[in-house]
């Protein structure tokens, strides 16, 4: 391929999820030009509910956008976590008080649509973002002073530099890291969201509560400002399918909640049919930049559900690359550097950290009464002392 002046080009990001679309508007707010590849017919985001910590709305506050994601999801008073054998409550926090004053931002669920539709209608608002369907990058070249990506259809693209949204599992991952399939868990997630009418009224709860079981947990809390109500069911399973939507089998899902309390089994039993997603990440690294070519999001730090963060540290990244970006946008694998390097530590701690809690929730036996009498004892400001890296930190 023939060298390209990336200069007077657009970056390039290859792939239109949460974190593609966040940096691709946060790059345009910095007012540089930015297009983006998504290989699928739409933007569209595939899942359900996700929850938003304080540190990703002090991220969305530096962009615009806080008061746009929060007008469609739900403010909860607080999160729980019960036991799914006895019902009883494990521990609670409050998101009022002490959180509100020590976080100065909100915790909140939403509908990962929700979320992706704010940034897409911000990218379609902004006349630097070109959004491009149908477009499946094969490969890429770095030139030194920009990059040409090989499409499936025989173009060649050219930019000033790329930036890979692509996923757990990015292929331009591949050619920086090199690592491999991802770590598959071990644990498997289903998911379900019921409208309002559907959820008995004893059932129904305005916040997030887990039930943690043995080698499972149950998750609920509503979306939409309680119009609906998302449940995630994961447990112990060794089966593997690769993606984010497949069928999940109601007997298998029985077979390991079977026994739990009676507020588990009955919401559990209003669902007719479940998504399923097997559980993935990946070990944490240093190096996922190379000259004029960087990582965002899954594709760079990968990480298990159990904190809650995904969302949040692509968004993080974002607000992150385009604000180092800004300040030296005639050399993009210097600032690439620069990103990642105010980054890796912090993703990689929650990714270790989303391991830590996984064994948490789904602990067993004497474990998990050693864990019931230690989270007990906690006061609130122990509990809120606990995640403060989390919550107080980010951009």
């Amino acid at each position: 391929m023939a060298k390209t002046n990336g200069g007077s080009q657009p970056f390039l990001v290859v792939g239109g999820g949460i974190g593609g679309l966040a940096v691709a508007y946060s790059l345009a707010r910095q007012g540089l030009p930015v297009r983006v590849l998504e290989q699928s017919p739409e933007f569209r985001e595939v899942g359900a509910g996700i929850q938003l910590g304080p540190n990703i709305f002090r991220a969305l506050e530096r962009i615009g956008l806080k008061d746009e994601v929060l007008s469609k999801a739900h403010v909860p008073n607080g999160m729980e976590m019960r036991d799914a054998l006895t019902g009883k409550l494990i521990t609670r926090g409050d998101f009022d008080g002490e959180f509100g004053k020590r976080f100065k931002q909100p915790y909140a669920v939403t509908h990962r649509t929700d979320i992706h539709a704010a940034f897409l209608n911000a990218c379609l608002g902004n006349n630097l973002v070109t959004l491009e369907n149908n477009r499946l990058v094969e490969g890429y070249e770095d030139h030194g002073d920009g990059v040409s990506l090989s499409m499936q259809n025989g173009e060649t693209v050219q930019g000033r530099a790329l930036i890979g949204c692509d996923g757990m599992w990015s292929k331009i991952r591949d050619r920086i890291v090199g690592d491999g399939k991802p770590r598959v868990s071990g644990h498997i997630a289903y998911r379900a969201v019921l409208k309002r009418e559907q959820v008995p009224d004893d059932l129904w709860n305005p916040d997030v509560v887990l039930w943690a079981g043995p080698r499972t947990h149950f998750v609920h809390y509503p979306l939409r400002r309680g119009e609906l109500y998302n449940l995630v069911a994961v447990f112990h399973s060794d089966h593997y399918e690769e993606g984010w939507n497949a069928e999940g089998s109601k007997e298998l899902l029985w077979q390991h909640f079977k026994g739990q309390r009676p507020e588990v089994l009955r919401m559990l039993e209003r669902i007719d049919t479940w998504r399923m997603w097997v559980l993935c990440d990946r070990e944490p690294v240093k190096d996922w930049s190379k000259g004029r070519v960087t990582l965002l999001g899954d594709a760079a730090h990968p990480m298990l559900q159990y904190l809650a963060q995904g969302a949040c540290m692509a968004t993080e990244d974002a607000v992150c690359l385009a604000e180092t970006i800004a300040k030296q946008p005639d050399d993009p694998a210097a600032a690439f550097l620069a990103y990642q390097q105010q980054r890796y530590l912090r993703t990689a701690r929650v990714q270790i950290m989303a391991r830590v809690y996984g064994e948490f929730y789904h602990a067993r036996g004497p474990t998990a009464e050693l864990r019931n009498e230690m989270l007990s004892k906690r006061t609130p400001s122990e509990a809120w002392d606990g995640i403060a890296w989390l919550y107080g930190g980010g951009v």
